[in-house]
């Protein structure tokens, strides 16, 4: 049985038994949760995560200094950011529109679903400002991953301009990579059984009654994931990456599946490389370059969440928003989605600055909460669908230009 599969059935299982969990004694769930189910799921996740920094540290400097040339890099560099803003503000388009055609919270009343305490978003000047580390050696401890990676650019930069003086550099970076991939198949042999837990734990300690208390809420969310997977995706892999989307898809499958059972941008950025390199035969300097980049500046499936609840919300609350709102509401998310970190829930942190942003209270915040851990795999499985697009297509339109990098590879290697 193939890994995908395994991961499908550890999937499936886990849906049975958090459904039979929750219809059980709470006790029974409880001593389940506690002694099971959240140690084996941590330590999936923790096995990920152990690997993150690492690996966006070493591609990015084998990416970065692969793409040696200036001129190159910033092509490059321009290609994926325009295609990243792009993607979410077309992301946020259809979750607006969606959630005006379907209503999602009309007749609804404004009575708080759950506790939540708003943390204040980091304004978007801050988080410009602060992409450069003071500390490089901090940053990395505290996973941040804006600051890890312009740091890391910054010594790919540097390796690629001394040439021969950087072979050694070069092959110990290069033999990093391999051990951190050798890892990566490691870890991933656990996925299915880590897979399980988190789906069982997730499913079992929401149940199904209060997921059908915001079936509305979530289906439209659903939708809109799915358009954009299916219409955007797969239109520009059709169009623009001359690839055939149900091929692309096939393919990308097993970094979806992880994605989807962790929640995790960051944390699937190990599978996804992977994944892309061999099986979509992206290039290791544009994947290692694009896709770490990509989970931390892009969240088309969070920017759908945060469109969809801010009209959820405002039909709860009676609120409509004018069209210069909603405006509003695309700049503002397409912004917050540059500082959203990869991890699981901190779309709902930045969902606080949307709201704001449009005068909507962020306790309302908690009307969403009791779906919210099934649409954070949903969305992290398009989060990192839409890097792994970004790779395809900046990879075909670099074809064809392969000659820009030999002569240093040449070099590095002499």
């Amino acid at each position: 049985m193939s890994l995908t599969k395994k991961i499908l059935l550890g999937m499936g299982l886990g849906v049975l038994v958090g459904l039979l969990l929750n219809s059980l004694d709470p006790s029974i769930y409880d001593n389940a949760q506690k002694y099971v189910l959240y140690p084996v799921g941590q330590l999936f996740v923790s096995l990920i995560k152990m690997l993150v920094v690492p690996i966006v540290v070493v591609s990015l400097i084998l990416g970065t200094s692969g793409i040696s040339d200036p001129k190159k890099l910033g092509r490059i560099g321009i290609k994926t950011v325009l295609f990243f803003l792009v993607s979410t503000a077309i992301a946020l388009t259809l979750a607006l529109g969606l959630g005006s055609l379907f209503q999602p919270g009309a007749g609804g009343s404004a009575v708080q679903g759950g506790d939540f305490e708003a943390s204040e978003a980091p304004p978007v000047v801050d988080t410009l400002i602060n992409i450069i580390p003071s500390n490089p050696l901090d940053a990395m401890v505290k996973g941040d991953m804006l600051q890890v990676i312009a740091f890391s650019i910054f010594i790919g930069i540097g390796l690629s301009r001394i040439g021969t003086r950087g072979k050694d550099l070069y092959r110990l970076v290069e033999q990093a990579n391999d051990v951190l991939m050798y890892l990566v198949q490691l870890v991933m042999k656990f996925a299915p059984y880590g897979a399980f837990a988190l789906i069982a734990d997730a499913i079992g300690s929401q149940g199904s009654d209060s997921l059908l208390k915001m079936v509305k809420y979530l289906a439209v969310v659903l939708l809109a994931l799915f358009i954009h997977l299916v219409v955007t995706y797969g239109s520009a892999i059709a169009l623009l990456g001359k690839m055939n989307p149900i091929q692309f898809f096939k393919n990308f499958s097993p970094a979806m599946v992880v994605a989807f059972s962790t929640s995790s941008s960051s944390g699937t950025l190990p599978v996804s490389m992977k994944t892309v390199q061999n099986k979509l035969n992206v290039p290791k300097p544009i994947s290692s370059f694009v896709q770490p980049l990509g989970a931390t500046i892009n969240m088309d499936g969070t920017a759908i969440m945060q469109g969809v609840a801010t009209m959820f919300i405002a039909q709860m609350y009676g609120v409509d928003l004018a069209f210069s709102d909603l405006v509003t509401v695309v700049l503002t998310a397409t912004l917050a989605s540059i500082g959203t970190a990869g991890a699981p829930g901190v779309g709902l942190i930045m969902l606080s600055m949307v709201l704001t942003s449009v005068g909507l209270p962020v306790e309302a915040i908690s009307l969403v909460l009791a779906v919210d851990r099934l649409i954070d795999m949903c969305r992290t499985a398009v989060n990192v669908t839409g890097d792994a697009t970004a790779a395809v297509i900046i990879a075909r339109s670099e074809a064809g230009r392969e000659d820009e990098i030999p002569v240093v590879q040449e070099q590095k290697h002499a």
